[in-house]
């Protein structure tokens, strides 16, 4: 296992740079060579459905993607990320079928969340109802057939394959423990805690970061895996002062605000919230700017006027490429009204220079940034994938081929990103415990100086324009040489 280290992480499907993690290793060390130091693997264990977000086991790697051998050699040069799905199990699991089998007498009976068991009259009133916190318009629950014929309701929050797990019984306890105790053994530096928020249940509550239970789950999963010096990482999408309450209790974050702050600022030239907001960031914490999911728009409540966020929003429809209302709807099975589904360079209407400043801000900003795979290639929305799958989050998870991955790395923009990712990387003002300065100029100039140890590297950028450029200087220098100008 290759220790956390403060160089950029790539995210990618096992199977999007290529067809499997052989192909993906084969990328890293050639077309992507000193880009990254980290590759966040989304799920590659096998599972039903939400593209690995319903995983049936973690012993085993999906066999269409390869093998844990797979997994172990890219660890020997990459920190690697593995996600653990807190929340819940696939349907499909042989956990759920012995419990669908055995009923009373499977000793997966209190694996799941029953609702006979959990509301107080076996149902919730519509008072607690609307108290749940719910991403979807649907009361967060599926009604299960027992092969004795009898049916029961288990709370559901996402998708019907994704079922809800029971954290507080014994047997999802061990579940949990031994399943992380195999992640470590297989290369796993950070375990990303997926839709940890909503693990917590409590009758008459919002069900979502309900405390102080969520800090016991929380802390009782740090017990298992930090004693091998693996890193565990909350995934958690609301309000940013959420993720600061984390950020506060030691634990490492994600910065999902920053990528709609950087699309207003870009849109509207002006930087005074996402100025605020890179002065109020944590240091410890992973960037964003595009990820498997959505552009999210709750994270930014309260750091904008709502007015402000709901403008935001419309203009991701507007200034973006082939960005449309209709992929966030029924049409395309997705209800989830908080994000917004696009590539981020579509959403910055394929434009280089916009794009390329997007990144740079991300790379200038407090954390260890994170890049989605298509995003490292510059991609566009995938409308022949979406209109395939009629699934509006496939617009941003198009899948390359070698070849393709080739001619996608000739590009301009997508050279002059891998310069930046390189600077990045490499020059050491972007120490993680390193200072960091903000300033604007009139409304439209952002600057943002990086230093550490002697080393200075400064971000100067027109909002309005889309021109910038970098400059840095070393220890026992006086003046500063530009390193890169768009």
């Amino acid at each position: 296992m290759k220790p956390f280290e403060n160089k950029i992480m790539l995210i990618t499907y096992a199977d999007s740079l290529g067809d499997n993690l052989k192909d993906l290793d084969k990328v890293l060390h050639n077309e992507l060579e000193g880009t990254v130091g980290g590759v966040h693997i989304l799920p590659f264990f096998p599972s039903s459905a939400d593209r690995g977000f319903a995983p049936m086991r973690y012993d085993v790697v999906d066999e269409q993607f390869g093998d844990f051998n797979d997994i172990e050699k890219l660890a020997e040069d990459y920190y690697l990320m593995f996600d653990f799905m807190i929340n819940h199990i696939s349907r499909s699991s042989d956990y759920f079928k012995d419990f669908v089998e055995n009923k009373d007498e499977s000793k997966y009976k209190d694996f799941f969340i029953r609702y006979k068991d959990f509301w107080e009259n076996g149902k919730p009133t519509q008072e607690q109802v609307d108290a749940i916190y719910k991403r979807k318009p649907r009361a967060p629950s599926i009604e299960v057939e027992f092969a004795d014929g009898t049916k029961e309701d288990l709370w559901c929050t996402f998708g019907e394959e994704q079922v809800d797990l029971n954290v507080d019984s014994e047997v999802t306890k061990q579940f949990v423990k031994e399943s992380l105790e195999d992640m470590v053994k297989h290369g796993a530096s950070i375990i990303r805690l997926d839709a940890f928020a909503y693990a917590v249940k409590k009758a008459g509550g919002s069900c979502f970061f309900e405390e102080p239970d969520i800090w016991n789950l929380l802390h009782s999963i740090e017990d298992i895996v930090s004693p091998e010096g693996v890193m565990i990482l909350p995934e958690v999408h609301e309000h940013y002062k959420i993720q600061h309450n984390i950020s506060d209790k030691g634990f490492w974050i994600y910065d999902f605000a920053l990528p709609v702050l950087t699309l207003n600022a870009l849109y509207t030239g002006e930087g005074k919230y996402l100025k605020n907001w890179l002065d109020i960031s944590p240091k410890h914490q992973f960037t964003t700017l595009d990820t498997h999911d959505g552009i999210g728009i709750v994270d930014v409540k309260d750091l904008m006027p709502d007015d402000v966020v709901d403008e935001t929003k419309e203009m991701m429809f507007t200034e973006g490429a082939n960005v449309n209302k209709i992929y966030n709807t029924e049409a395309y099975n997705n209800l989830d009204i908080y994000q917004v589904n696009t590539t981020y360079y579509s959403a910055l209407g394929n434009d280089d220079n916009a794009y390329l400043l997007a990144r740079a801000i991300q790379f200038f900003a407090p954390g260890v940034p994170q890049v989605y795979y298509v995003g490292l290639l510059a991609g566009k929305n995938d409308l022949e994938l979406i209109e395939k799958t009629k699934n509006g989050r496939d617009i941003n998870r198009h899948y390359y081929s070698l070849e393709e991955i080739s001619e996608e790395v000739q590009r301009p923009v997508v050279k002059k990103l891998f310069e930046l990712m390189k600077f990045r990387n490499e020059f050491p003002a972007f120490n993680i415990e390193g200072d960091i300065e903000t300033e604007l100029e009139g409304e439209n100039e952002l600057i943002i100086t990086r230093s550490y140890d002697g080393y200075v590297a400064k971000l100067i950028a027109n909002l309005k324009t889309h021109n910038f450029k970098i400059i840095d200087k070393e220890p026992g220098q006086e003046e500063f040489k530009t390193v890169f100008e768009v």
